[in-house]
């Protein structure tokens, strides 16, 4: 018996829709603001799978994941098609000076650990994760905004 657990955060970066955009869409590039993430592979001949590795101290865990929709500087949404069950979406809100960019993961883990995880302390340091992740790309975005002469 397994459950899905499911985390949102959002960040609003001080930078163009387009911008905050083409840095997502660039799935290559999340270990630089995505804590957890070790790498992510998009697969040379089908360009909508990616292997990803994500790893902490003590666990590792690796998945092939599958891009369902994708609409420019609106949203990318990915489900896992192998290892680690776990789907999700990335939003994008335009707000003309600056952008909203909204995460939603959803994850499955066996009942007795669903169980653990679902108690508020697990669930606000998941989330505190998420959100530093989030922090650190906004940062990431106006550090790469700075250098580019189009901005």
């Amino acid at each position: 018996m397994s459950q899905w657990l499911e985390h949102s955060v959002q960040v609003e970066v001080a930078a163009p829709i387009e911008h905050v955009w083409s840095l997502w869409h660039n799935i290559e590039l999340m270990p630089r603001w995505m804590k957890w993430i070790e790498s992510v592979q998009v697969l040379e001949d089908r360009p909508e799978l990616s292997r990803w590795k994500l790893g902490t101290r003590s666990l590792e865990f690796t998945w092939l994941s599958k891009i369902l929709q994708e609409i420019p500087h609106q949203i990318i949404q990915w489900e896992s098609v192998d290892g680690l069950p776990n789907r999700g979406a990335i939003r994008f809100y335009d707000r003309k000076e600056t952008s909203i960019v909204k995460l939603t993961i959803t994850y499955e883990v066996p009942g007795f650990l669903a169980i653990l995880m679902n108690n508020d302390f697990v669930r606000n340091a998941v989330e505190g994760t998420l959100q530093a992740d989030m922090d650190r790309f906004r940062d990431y975005a106006l550090s790469e905004a700075s250098h580019d002469p189009n901005h």
